[in-house]
């Protein structure tokens, strides 16, 4: 018997991965934002801060505490920037998010096209007749597509 070279070994890509290696440390932090933003504790820290500023801006600390007087034009300005900024790191997070789905639709179309391609060659293997096999999928796909429609 000869021996005869070994194959290298079928090298899938995981979402993951490819992921991962698209995202730089700006990318981090505008992900580590976003994910705080979005909390309850945001929130609740955001409450907290607006009651502080207006409670001593109204000189309830007496007239030394006041820095911006009503009708609060400092803290106007200073969430409007958070807000702009803010928006900006959810689309910057968004934008990943969607990079991220279609790295996931590649790898399913790649996944999908491998499958055919072992599909048909383990089926000539066995002697199925692909014309006929694919005849019963378009079947079942219009069968499918028709139920799908009476729902609507």
């Amino acid at each position: 018997m000869g021996t005869s070279p070994r194959r290298p070994a079928v090298k899938i890509k995981h979402e993951q991965d490819v992921v991962a290696r698209m995202r730089g440390t700006q990318d981090r932090i505008a992900d580590a934002i976003t994910a705080f933003a979005g909390t309850m504790t945001f929130v609740y820290l955001h409450a907290l801060w607006f009651a502080v500023w207006i409670v001593c801006n109204e000189g309830v600390f007496g007239k030394g505490a006041i820095w911006d007087p009503y009708p609060f034009g400092l803290l106007t300005m200073i969430v409007s920037l958070e807000a702009i900024f803010l928006s900006t790191f959810v689309m910057v997070s968004q934008n990943r998010q969607a990079a991220r789905e279609n790295v996931r639709a590649d790898l399913d179309f790649e996944t999908n096209v491998r499958s055919e391609v072992w599909a048909v060659h383990m089926g000539r293997a066995l002697g199925v007749d692909p014309v006929e096999v694919e005849h019963r999928v378009q079947e079942l796909l219009k069968e499918n597509r028709a139920r799908m429609n009476e729902g609507h």
